[in-house]
């Protein structure tokens, strides 16, 4: 059997962490010797992100994947491989397709066997769940700072000015006097065409300074409702 080790680090700093290129050289070794393969070569990506495969030792490996030159891949530990689920899936699949075993050391994986490929379709199916469950809890989170006004990411609404601490939002009095004029104009049933052309003639602007126009008007009032439901 010929198997071909891959490691990688993508900052010096990592060697501090037990990932340094020798003791995942050492790893793949042990492992190779462990399996009765013949390890080839150890392929080294260093300074190399897993943000992608576009790099020049894991785009090696791929083409002996692919050749058929290999049929074990030895890795110390799967982040090393790649830290992307979807990347992570579209390896397998290869290797699956050219009936390379895919052995990582820290996991104590083999693809090479059925309990080896069901327990890694586990973990990537954990690590997917994991990685939107984060999302949805960040995108959560972050709603309900925006409509609460507790802590504001980008442009403070209409009304509203970042404080000092460019965190929390504060009330602007001079912007929360026109917005006043627009929801009391809304009240009494007139457009938002006709609440831009008034605050236009009394020479009121927009922050930037520019005329109001009746799609701005719109905007602010929406602005309002999302921050304030109750008024």
């Amino acid at each position: 059997m010929r198997a071909i080790g891959y490691v990688r680090v993508s900052t010096d700093k990592q060697a501090d962490r037990g990932v340094s290129l020798e003791a995942q050289n050492e790893k793949v070794r042990a492992m190779a010797t462990v399996h009765g393969a013949e390890l080839i070569d150890v392929v080294v990506d260093a300074g190399e992100s897993a943000k992608s495969l576009a790099r020049p030792g894991m785009e090696r490996v791929l083409a002996m994947v692919r050749t058929g030159t290999i049929d074990m891949v030895i890795v110390a530990k799967l982040d090393r491989l790649t830290r992307s689920v979807k990347d992570l899936a579209v390896l397998l699949e290869l290797f699956q397709r050219r009936n390379v075993s895919l052995v990582s050391v820290a996991e104590a994986l083999d693809t090479g066997s059925a309990a080896g490929r069901l327990l890694l379709n586990i973990m990537v199916s954990v690590s997917q769940w994991e990685r939107e469950a984060i999302g949805e809890r960040t995108r959560d989170a972050m709603r309900h700072k925006k409509v609460n006004l507790q802590e504001f990411c980008g442009n403070a609404p209409y009304g509203y000015r970042l404080a000092a601490d460019q965190k929390h939002v504060e009330p602007d009095a001079t912007e929360q006097a026109i917005v006043k004029k627009i929801l009391n104009a809304r009240r009494c049933g007139k457009s938002m065409r006709v609440i831009a052309d008034n605050l236009n003639r009394r020479g009121l602007r927009t922050r930037s300074g520019s005329p109001w126009r009746f799609e701005y008007v719109a905007r602010v009032a929406k602005q309002r409702e999302a921050a304030c439901p109750g008024n």
